[in-house]
């Protein structure tokens, strides 16, 4: 079963190199097709100098693409050959401590069976610490409830001030008496085999911190089950291949673990972005950690279901990162003593900025010269492969990720429409960052589908 799996695996990352050779047959025949159609395009300054800016763009998405297929590919047979986490008895009971903390805020819908699956833990040895950030509903006293439940588990309930996540997550850790800290959102649902999947990766003194597989537990309509193809394609295989180099950019709110003296050591979270987990892994890799992914570690989460809510999220994201960026932007102009920190904060800024606006300005620039030049072929040719890129994609990461395969078919529109309007939410982001404008923190209503 595992061999017809890797040859499948082989076949497509063929497909998908084969399929962006095929993208540039198509174009050419097309432009070929109509004569001199390219010469006149070409004599325009303007379209010229914005079609070689996009051919630019094109070619780093494609050395971008093949990148991360390979490495998330080479980081997958890592994980095929490392297996599974096991332990003899003496190695159980011999486990570190770990403490699983919990910042909760208004999640009185989600927050008992988000701690009741950490009562499930397949580990011998760990606490919970629950940290009410200042609720104005009923998650304290659901949060005791649960802790009163528990018999073997040690859950300690506190409540304080509102003071933002990043200030519950440093009480938190204050409060931690394990080795190894795991951190959480009060909205997710955690694997039982999550702490030994994790903890088995600081064995290597080197490695800080393990970003865990986040996934959609509520794909009810057809924006939370795009984001279920996003969460599997968008962001699982790219940090597969970040952490094939040991250099996951972003460890997930919803499950990161960490060494706690490396946690105290750079200081804890900073408050100061919207994007508290982003900043934190910046200063553990300035500090030159690694950070490892562990796909077999997995939160379940709550994502929105409607697009007011999508958007505002993405929103947010984006500018917490673009705050986490500008606080080491040294590093971009620094190589040699930014590090990998260096190719991380300008990967970065390609996927937060300069692609989303690339890809609307493609979009409107496509448009116009198809109907302005007759190129229509081609645009319809290049609409046709992008998409079929995409479903090669999704099959080659829902193959690894042992996902859904009805989330495949949903690639279609995320090529025609959930992208842009991704990209228009990041751009509008990106230019109130860059203005200055106050923004909140925008918490999303949960539906309690834990």
């Amino acid at each position: 079963m595992v061999k017809r799996k890797h040859v499948a695996l082989w076949l497509i990352i063929g497909a998908l190199f084969a399929s962006l050779g095929v993208t540039a047959y198509l174009a050419y025949r097309s432009i070929h097709a109509h004569g001199g159609s390219l010469w006149v395009l070409l004599q325009n300054g303007v379209l010229t100098a914005v079609s070689l800016y996009l051919l630019l763009i094109l070619i780093l998405l494609v050395v971008r693409y093949g990148v991360v297929i390979l490495c998330s590919f080479m980081d997958h047979l890592e994980s095929i050959q490392r297996g599974p986490a096991k332990y003899t008895e003496a190695e159980l009971n011999s486990l570190p401590m770990v403490s699983l903390v919990v910042p909760a805020y208004n999640e009185g819908l989600v927050i008992q069976p988000a701690i009741r699956s950490l009562l499930q833990m397949d580990y011998p040895n760990y606490e919970i610490i629950v940290i009410d950030d200042g609720s104005t509903d009923d998650t304290y006293e659901k949060a005791l409830v649960v802790a009163g439940e528990s018999v073997d588990i040690p859950i300690r309930v506190i409540t304080k001030r509102n003071a933002g996540k990043a200030e519950a997550l440093n009480t938190g850790m204050s409060l931690a008496k394990g080795e190894f800290i795991l951190n959480m959102d009060g909205d997710s649902k955690l694997s039982s085999n999550t702490l030994k999947e994790c903890v088995r990766h600081f064995s290597d003194p080197r490695v800080a911190a393990v970003a865990g597989n986040v996934k959609v537990i509520n794909r009810s309509n057809i924006w939370s089950r795009i984001q279920a193809l996003e969460y599997v394609e968008g962001l699982a295989m790219a940090r597969k291949a970040q952490s094939y180099a040991r250099v996951v950019n972003i460890i997930p709110g919803p499950l990161g673990m960490f060494r706690k003296s490396v946690l105290q050591e750079v200081g804890g979270y900073d408050h100061r972005t919207f994007a508290e987990d982003c900043d934190l892994t910046l200063k553990l890799l300035v500090n030159g950690w690694h950070i490892i992914y562990e796909a077999r570690a997995v939160a379940w989460v709550e994502t929105p279901t409607s697009l007011l809510n999508l958007l505002k999220q993405r929103y947010r994201w984006t500018r917490g990162i673009l705050q986490a960026t500008a606080k080491h932007k040294w590093a971009l102009w620094h190589p040699r003593k930014g590090g990998v920190n260096f190719y991380i904060l300008w990967y970065m800024i390609f996927e937060g900025i300069i692609w989303p606006f690339s890809n609307l300005l493609s979009n409107v620039f496509f448009i116009y010269v198809s109907l302005q030049y007759g190129l229509i072929v081609l645009l319809f040719y290049w609409w046709v492969q992008l998409t079929l890129l995409d479903l090669i994609a999704a099959t080659y990461c829902c193959i690894i990720e042992d996902e859904d395969p009805a989330i495949i078919p949903y690639a279609v529109l995320f090529r025609l429409v959930y992208i842009n309007i991704i990209d228009i939410a990041k751009v509008l982001a990106t230019i109130e960052e860059w203005r200055g404008l106050s923004m909140t923190w925008g918490k999303l209503d949960r539906e309690g589908s834990l």
